[in-house]
């Protein structure tokens, strides 16, 4: 199905919009493959056991691999697959996600990326320049994958004014079981970005949280701030293939994976070329 207006409403009012059928079954298919091979190809003693931090007080990363893994597949590993630096799982089967650059350096991933599909999207939304980075593939390993806690896109991936958005598309089923996206309907009109993770100020691989005047995205457009006493969730139950737009100061999460089945899925953001994308931001891309 191609994103059309309907679905820009919806996006509008809400900032999760779901695109169903948006990959065929023989995309999947493949994508999935590929993602087979990759799991398959990671060795521990390669790489270092670099956890993905998913609870609420533990976001702040303080590793080389992860600055450098902007134009890699980065392996990052789910916090319960590793005890005192050694693997407690099958190495395939302690993988949270692979990225941040892997829509550079994995041609099916590249391929969709880059499609005239997904520019058509960005066409919709009103970008000018869609430059893309943070892509990965997120793997809710069964039993042990993370929860990711309430967050918005635009405090890690911050333009000036913010301009992220997320395009989050499932390799398998998302259900409740095995931890699906949930996201808190219009908070991207009520909530402004009051903070940004950025690279220390101290030159060290490190990155640090710091407080900034609350600023609302100019773009994609947010339409004007609106008051809500509470602010409830919304549970986003995909079948594989399905696409779910997320705008960059929409509040969303995704609860631990406590079922036998994994949750794959590939993501990737956009943020507009012709907005301020500063040195601090933690992700930094090379001018070529």
């Amino acid at each position: 199905m191609s994103f059309n207006s309907q679905h820009l409403d919806t996006f509008a009012r809400d900032g999760c919009a779901v695109v169903e059928n948006f990959l065929s079954i023989s995309e999947v298919h493949d994508l999935r493959e590929r993602i087979h091979e990759l799991l398959a190809e990671f060795e521990p003693t390669e790489h270092p056991t670099v956890t993905f931090p998913t609870s609420p007080n533990s976001q702040v990363i303080s590793d080389q691999y992860f600055f450098d893994s902007s134009i890699k597949a980065s392996y990052f590993l789910e916090q319960h697959a590793v005890h005192e630096g050694k693997l407690t799982v099958d190495p395939s089967k302690a993988v949270n996600k692979i990225g941040h650059g892997i829509h550079i350096v994995e041609p099916l991933f590249k391929e969709l990326t880059h499609s005239d599909r997904v520019k058509h999207i960005a066409r919709m939304l009103g970008f000018q320049d869609p430059r893309v980075l943070q892509s990965m593939v997120i793997c809710k390993q069964p039993g042990i994958g993370g929860a990711v806690p309430m967050h918005q896109d635009s405090t890690f991936l911050f333009t000036d004014p913010p301009s992220a958005c997320g395009f989050w598309i499932a390799l398998e089923d998302c259900t409740l079981d095995n931890g699906c996206l949930h996201f808190v309907p219009g908070s991207h009109r009520t909530n402004p970005i009051t903070r940004r993770m950025v690279r220390s100020s101290t030159g060290t691989a490190e990155t640090e949280f710091i407080d900034i005047e609350p600023v609302f995205s100019l773009y994609p457009l947010t339409g004007e701030l609106e008051h809500k006493e509470k602010q409830d969730t919304r549970s986003v139950q995909v079948k594989a293939g399905s696409l779910v737009l997320i705008h960059g100061q929409v509040l969303h999460m995704s609860s631990h994976n406590h079922s036998p089945k994994s949750r794959w899925i590939y993501t990737f953001h956009i943020v507009e070329g012709l907005h301020g994308y500063d040195q601090r931001n933690w992700l930094q891309m090379p001018n070529n």
